[in-house]
């Protein structure tokens, strides 16, 4: 696969996810699928990676038979803290629940990616997954500021109920491994992936 010349599709409408890869560089579109995002994994790192396999299928299988190599990628992130497995949370109450418990705790935060490289005409792609993890810990929190928190309606469309990269940003004590992992993607991890698997295909 040569990726200059490699039709890259993102499969996910996130925000965060399309800064990063413009960030690093890459051309690309966005398509999105309304594939049910079920899974029957149970340890984090598999749900995320799972989840990412969904996002990625459900838009190829979206797609009639590709003229161009196409490369596919699907990203899920999910937050684990006490045993629990963190989406995004489903009201204000979830919210608040997720946050009270992540508050003066590490945590870990999973991103699964699956890669899908179709070449020309090909309806079988090459598949790659994986997924990166980081600890974060949240500075103890009172009702109060999680409260104040939840009002800036950044917490609704995130793993975990919180953004790092954007109010709560003053409520992280500290992080260990990669930031960007948090924010929705690898990016780093993503392009040397990216770029071993080209070497593959």
């Amino acid at each position: 696969m040569n990726i200059t010349n490699t039709d890259i599709i993102l499969a996910s409408k996130s925000p965060r996810r399309m800064e990063l890869m413009k960030q690093a560089g890459y051309d690309f579109k966005i398509v999105t699928s309304d594939t049910p995002e079920i899974t029957t994994k149970t340890a984090p790192f598999d749900v995320s990676m799972e989840l990412s396999s969904i996002k990625a299928f459900g838009v190829a299988n979206s797609l009639s038979l590709l003229e161009n190599d196409t490369l596919i990628i699907g990203a899920d992130t999910v937050v684990f803290c006490d045993d629990e497995i963190m989406g995004k949370p489903s009201d204000y109450d979830d919210a608040f629940r997720m946050l009270k418990k992540l508050q003066n705790k590490t945590h870990q935060v999973y991103t699964g990616v699956t890669l899908l490289h179709y070449t020309s005409g090909n309806s079988s792609p090459k598949v790659k997954s994986f997924y990166e993890k980081t600890d974060v810990h949240v500075c103890p929190m009172t009702d109060d500021e999680i409260n104040s928190y939840i009002n800036t309606k950044d917490s609704f469309d995130k793993a975990g109920a919180y953004g790092i990269q954007g109010p709560f940003a003053i409520h992280i004590e500290k992080i260990n491994g990669d930031y960007n992992n948090v924010v929705g993607l690898p990016i780093s991890r993503l392009y040397h992936e990216i770029n071993n698997f080209s070497d593959l295909c």
